[in-house]
């Protein structure tokens, strides 16, 4: 697809979509709206998988977002990057399809992005909440804790994709991870790239998926992320 400059774009919105054709029914509506009432020009992307498996495409046209099919694979990183190639946005807010990210928030990521580089939806700071069951909790809260030393990346919620970035900043990542593991990597070269790279966290309650069911395989999940930590640590 190709890439149209397109003067004054503020914000850009990412939206990686794997059969969730139900949830965007829901959540795109809602965030036109938020998005209308901000003001600013603006632009939804929604990566859909290489070949449809709904009917995403049309739930996009219907709600003015623009649809995508992700590049070189189907798995999550590869429809990260593929948004990141296309937004055109001053600003990009990465948020997930599911239903888990409110798109009301959106706002309020925005109002912080003033004199910040990343602006993170944050489950572990106070205020913040996670709806999720007790095992996942306390497995999330250790892969942030070590990410968060390891890496060192001076935040309490690494690993949750709703942030707000400066889209030239992403633009200059080159980025290998293929699954989740791609948010901690982006934080990790953001700071590589920008030793003074300005984060804020504000409070966030996470929700449970709306519809449908996960797309993460739990074990390879778990194997991705000792991977890349290890990669990410002592590689070039």
């Amino acid at each position: 697809m190709p890439q149209t400059k397109q003067k004054n774009m503020e914000l850009s919105i990412i939206i990686p979509a794997y059969h969730e054709e139900e949830n965007l029914r829901i959540i795109l509506p809602r965030l036109m709206l938020v998005l209308n009432e901000l003001g600013m020009k603006h632009e939804v992307r929604v990566i859909d998988t290489m070949e449809p498996l709904d009917n995403t495409k049309a739930v996009c046209f219907s709600n003015a977002a623009i649809y995508i099919n992700r590049e070189n694979g189907n798995n999550y990183g590869d429809a990260i990057k593929t948004g990141i190639k296309y937004a055109l946005g001053e600003f990009i807010i990465m948020m997930d399809a599911d239903g888990s990210h409110s798109p009301e928030f959106v706002a309020e990521l925005y109002a912080h992005k003033d004199n910040n580089d990343v602006v993170i939806a944050s489950r572990y700071i106070k205020g913040g909440f996670t709806d999720n069951s007790t095992v996942l909790i306390l497995m999330s809260r250790v892969l942030n804790v070590v990410y968060s030393l390891v890496l060192s990346l001076n935040c309490k919620d690494v690993s949750n994709s709703f942030k707000l970035y400066r889209g030239a900043l992403l633009k200059q990542l080159n980025l290998n991870s293929k699954n989740f593991d791609i948010v901690e990597e982006i934080l990790f070269k953001l700071k590589r790239i920008k030793p003074n790279l300005k984060m804020k966290e504000i409070p966030f309650c996470f929700k449970k998926r709306t519809m449908g069911y996960t797309k993460r395989n739990l074990f390879l999940f778990i194997l991705s992320y000792i991977y890349t930590i290890f990669k990410l640590r002592f590689g070039k």
